[in-house]
């Protein structure tokens, strides 16, 4: 069976996911003052269909939650995993939600998922 990990590289804002050592995905995102941004998630074409996209945004969002900040999905995989799962103690604001934020936070243009999904 492969061994399957989940690591912050906080230097490279990012939560990476490793099959037997090898970079099999990642979820990229954006920290603004309490809140932290998913921006895009991507899995290797070498490694899709594994489900390694769910253990990728399970274990992010579950560290995400640890540190107490806001989540706030751009990325579309990630906004869907947290419309169709449980992520306890997970507090979210939908982008697409004009109650939850005034747009502020917004990545940087062309840093978003362009709607391409990776995972």
């Amino acid at each position: 069976m492969p061994q399957i990990s989940v690591s912050l590289d906080d230097a490279a804002s990012r939560y990476e996911i490793s099959v037997d050592g090898a970079l099999a995905g990642f979820a990229e995102f954006q920290r603004r003052p309490g809140r932290i941004l998913f921006t895009h998630t991507e899995i290797d074409p070498t490694f899709q269909g594994q489900g390694l996209a769910g253990i990728l945004a399970k274990d992010a969002l579950a560290d995400a939650v640890a540190t107490g900040l806001t989540i706030v999905p751009y990325c579309p995989y990630i906004a869907r995993y947290l419309r169709t799962h449980d992520v306890p103690g997970a507090q979210v604001e939908f982008p697409d939600d004009p109650e939850a934020s005034d747009g502020s936070d917004a990545p940087a243009s062309g840093s978003a998922d362009s709607g391409t999904e990776h995972a």
